[in-house]
């Protein structure tokens, strides 16, 4: 793509020149209006159904509203200057995160009457604005951070300060400029977002390649063998025996948070949750601590070697475990956190393996017991997993095997990523080439 003819300086560091037909303006006067949305739940209230539109309704990715979940009944006081119609936008008020900032303006695609939540405010285009071009200009402001200026944090919630936001400058061309902007914008955006769920799509195909590599290896599916005679095992390979885990170690339980220590001394220390056991590692980014009375530390603490397992958490949590080699000492774990440690030591990356396995995975759903979208799983439970157990020398072949396999895998994964990465900085620098002129997409 060319650049335009003739561009102008902007005065604006991060805006640089713009093109010289271009016209200045703030963010405000692209609309006519911030209007907040509906609080509170009336659910006896009067008044006719409507649907709500909240953030958790949001197609981050696209910039659009085209579903929703939640209906409420709306009497016509509510309504007025709230009923969204196709093509307001809708900006994010409130919310957000480290990981997601507040701020987002996306499209209300529907032609169904609709108001927003509180959390959400309409914003009606004015008349020559195009709404698509300018989700594309606030999709600009908010990659780039501008959005976060007007941000403010109280008590865990972001909030926008949407007058202060509103009041930034940019620079629109004519409607038709603008529409072409955004024709251009959708076709190459939806190309890349093409090319990311096809990157996304690959590393599920390569993580499903390693649970099979897993169960193939440490299952000794491909094997000879016999029926073990237990519904969750059924294939004995030649030489391996079928063990209950609480045959082949400790199973330890965690430290209760909360627990109230009296006039004991305390101490506090670190320790790992379920968040830090993920499926054959340990995600130690983030270390809390806990307060634990001075008799109970050695307790509650893990040796190297210990084999953590999840206890309770979402079904594919249940169950996960890694081995703990002592990064952090004394460290301890809490009561969703099971630590196994092994009568022989050599037995824990074993057992660390051995908890990714299908069978593994399908003994521990099918024992956990499920309670407010949460699953958990017994002790009890977790002494009776049974382990296939092949002679230490076949044991340590298949670690190694996997090892190496895995980590060609990990590195394919690691690489897409990448790829990932690359595409979405090429998706956002498109967006932004696009509505700051930098070229000139009108033929």
């Amino acid at each position: 793509m060319k650049p335009y003819a003739e561009y102008t300086p902007s005065g604006i560091p991060w805006l640089g020149n713009i093109p010289a037909h271009w016209h200045r303006k703030r963010l405000r006067d692209c609309i006519e209006g911030c209007s907040n949305g509906i609080w509170g739940e009336d659910p006896d209230g009067e008044g006719d159904d409507m649907p709500v539109i909240r953030v958790a309704d949001f197609d981050r990715r696209r910039r659009v509203v085209d579903r929703y979940e939640t209906v409420r009944k709306i009497d016509h006081s509510q309504r007025v200057g709230r009923t969204l119609e196709q093509g307001d936008l809708l900006i994010e008020k409130s919310g957000g995160g480290e990981q997601q900032p507040v701020g987002m303006v996306i499209e209300y695609l529907r032609s169904d009457a609709a108001v927003c939540s509180n959390f959400v405010a309409r914003m009606p285009p004015r008349e020559g604005a195009i709404s698509r071009f300018l989700v594309y200009l606030h999709a600009y402001f908010y990659a780039s951070k501008v959005t976060g200026i007007s941000v403010k944090q109280t008590t865990g919630i972001q909030n926008l300060d949407s007058g202060a936001y509103l009041s930034n400058t940019c620079y629109l061309p004519s409607p038709l400029e603008q529409q072409a902007i955004a024709d251009y914008l959708d076709t190459e955006t939806a190309r890349i977002d093409t090319l990311i769920r096809e990157k996304e799509e690959l590393i599920e195909l390569l993580r499903e390649a390693q649970a099979a590599k897993v169960s193939d290896l440490i299952s000794g599916d491909s094997l000879p063998g016999k029926p073990s005679g237990n519904s969750w095992a059924p294939h004995l390979p030649t030489g391996w025996e079928l063990k209950k885990l609480k045959h082949l170690g400790q199973v330890r339980s965690g430290l209760a948070k909360g627990k109230d220590s009296g006039d004991k001394d305390t101490v506090e220390l670190p320790y790992l949750r379920v968040a830090n056991v993920q499926d054959g590692h340990l995600d130690l980014r983030e270390i809390l601590t806990i307060p634990v009375e001075l008799g109970s530390v050695e307790r509650y603490s893990l040796l190297a070697g210990d084999v953590l397992m999840n206890e309770g958490g979402d079904y594919d949590k249940v169950g996960r475990g890694a081995v703990w080699t002592g990064e952090i000492s004394p460290c301890l774990h809490q009561n969703h956190v099971f630590a196994v440690r092994p009568t022989d030591p050599d037995l824990s990356e074993w057992l660390a393996a051995v908890t990714r396995t299908r069978y593994a995975k399908f003994y521990f759903m099918n024992n956990a017991k499920q309670s407010t979208n949460l699953a958990s799983i017994s002790q009890s439970n977790v002494k009776e997993l049974p382990v296939l157990l092949p002679p230490k020398d076949t044991r340590d072949k298949l670690l190694r095997q996997l090892q190496t396999e895995e980590a060609e895998l990990n590195d394919l994964i690691a690489h897409t990523n990448e790829e990932i990465v690359l595409l979405h900085e090429l998706r956002a620098a498109t967006i932004a080439d696009a509505v700051l002129g930098r070229i000139d997409v009108r033929h």
